[in-house]
């Protein structure tokens, strides 16, 4: 095997390539799965929030006999 046929065989080779494609995508979608979850969590901190200010002011209220 010569040297020039290693190169002409590594050129028409395209399974790397495709490799290359497919961790893209799944890089890409990994990435909007992140944002997704990030913007999820903070919508239910958000809303424990105000469950939790809710609660307290029920229980101010029931210990002021409101």
């Amino acid at each position: 095997m010569t040297v020039k046929y290693i190169m002409k065989r590594l050129l028409r080779d395209t399974g790397g390539a495709t490799a290359v494609e497919y961790g893209l995508i799944i890089a890409l979608i990994v990435i909007a799965m992140v944002a997704g979850m990030q913007a999820f969590a903070n919508e239910v901190i958000e809303m424990w929030g105000l469950v939790g200010d809710n609660y307290e002011e029920a229980a101010r209220k029931a210990a002021n006999g409101n």
